[in-house]
């Protein structure tokens, strides 16, 4: 039963994020008329969003620093009876890693907060990606960061994360920086992607009581749909966990 919890929650917090992913892949393999398409994961620990496209039939390869997350990641690919490539190194290193225009998309997941130059990274995601590729970028938002430290009752935090130019909440911040949807878009268009809707990620699912989606019959699915219809909505969307976009590669 905790399994299925998980795996509801997590189902709940990724379902925005894969829409746009199916809807990249089937327009990528219309465009190159190739099923099996090359994915790198940048960041990709554990194989959270790897080892399932590789169930789908997709070429992937992840990037990490961190030798137990890949270990990790074999494992849960070998379990799930799929190949995966386990590549130890950082987002900045993927042209040293990966052959100059490999790949067709490229996930960039909670890495631009982290990595010592978002620029760098992105210029190495664009020369790894074929004409046409796409980046798809997900990161943290400050406004939800000032919103997730009030509702702890940390409310000098959260002012003081509304002000901070990378919108953090002090020194004991794990997160070193944040982006707005406009600094995320400004940051694509910067590093020659072309950018398309900026979408709002974990809008109510970090709200909403768990016990409220894990009692109720149908409340997981209704909370999905629920996150799909505000994933885009003007105001919403900037509350929310993390935001998502896409950058295509022209």
């Amino acid at each position: 039963m905790r399994a299925e919890g998980v795996t509801r929650a997590t189902a709940v917090r990724t379902a925005v994020v894969w829409d746009a992913l199916r809807a990249v892949l089937a327009e990528r393999s219309a465009a190159t008329g190739r099923d099996r398409l090359d994915i790198v994961d940048a960041g990709g620990g554990t194989g959270g969003f790897a080892v399932p496209l590789a169930e789908l039939g997709h070429a992937v390869t992840v990037v990490d620093p961190s030798p137990d997350s890949l270990a990790a990641l074999e494992r849960r690919a070998k379990e799930s009876g799929v190949g995966v490539r386990a590549l130890q190194g950082d987002a900045a290193d993927l042209g040293e890693l990966l052959d100059r225009g490999s790949a067709d998309l490229v996930l960039c997941h909670s890495v631009l907060e982290y990595v010592e130059d978002p620029i760098s990274a992105l210029v190495a995601v664009s020369g790894v990606l074929r004409t046409g590729g796409v980046v798809s970028v997900l990161a943290a938002n400050p406004v939800a960061g000032a919103i997730h430290r009030a509702l702890a009752g940390q409310f000098d935090e959260a002012r003081t994360a509304l002000t901070d130019p990378d919108g953090r909440w002090g020194d004991r911040d794990p997160t070193p920086r944040r982006f707005s949807a406009e600094t995320l878009a400004q940051l694509l268009g910067a590093t020659g992607f072309g950018v398309g809707d900026v979408l709002g990620v974990r809008i109510f699912a970090d709200l909403v009581p768990s016990r409220l989606v894990d009692g109720e019959p149908g409340a997981a699915a209704a909370l999905i749909a629920l996150e799909q219809a505000a994933a885009d909505h003007p105001v919403l969307r900037d509350i929310a966990t993390q935001l998502h976009a896409l950058g295509h590669k022209n």
